[in-house]
């Protein structure tokens, strides 16, 4: 799976995001290890608390497969599902990807068609809480 092909499935599955509130579609796409790839859609809820962000419906369902060797993962969103610049996961998403990936984790961030930028989980994320402080 190359990082074009991943962006591509990570801008398909922004089409299924279910946004009645902020209308901002998010989809994600992550590759595990042997090139199973997960993708999720942002889910909005009423009452906002019970949303869910793509990135972390990508990673719940791949986990939830008994899946945790993950190799990148690229994320797109915009207004009414129309990439116009970068849309990097919130802190949440952030720090769920923390919990499984490693810090120099790839995360793609589409940019627009055929564009993307590559950063590490490490530079979305600083200085995270991750399992090794658990260990004691």
């Amino acid at each position: 799976m190359n990082k074009k092909e991943l962006c591509e499935k990570a801008v398909k599955a922004m089409q299924n995001a279910y946004v009645p509130y902020s209308g901002f579609k998010v989809g994600a796409a992550l590759v595990c290890s042997d090139g199973t790839v997960f993708t999720g859609c942002n889910i909005e809820n009423a009452s906002f608390t019970p949303t869910v962000c793509a990135e972390r419906t990508a990673v719940f369902k791949a986990v939830s497969e008994g899946r945790r060797d993950f190799t990148m993962i690229a994320v797109c969103g915009g207004k009414d599902g129309k990439i116009n610049g970068m849309f990097p996961p919130c802190g949440v998403c952030r720090q769920v990807l923390a919990e499984f990936c490693p810090p120099d984790f790839p995360v793609i961030l589409v940019t627009g068609k055929n564009e993307f930028r590559e950063l590490k989980l490490c530079e979305l994320l600083p200085f995270s809480f991750n399992p090794g402080y658990m260990s004691g």
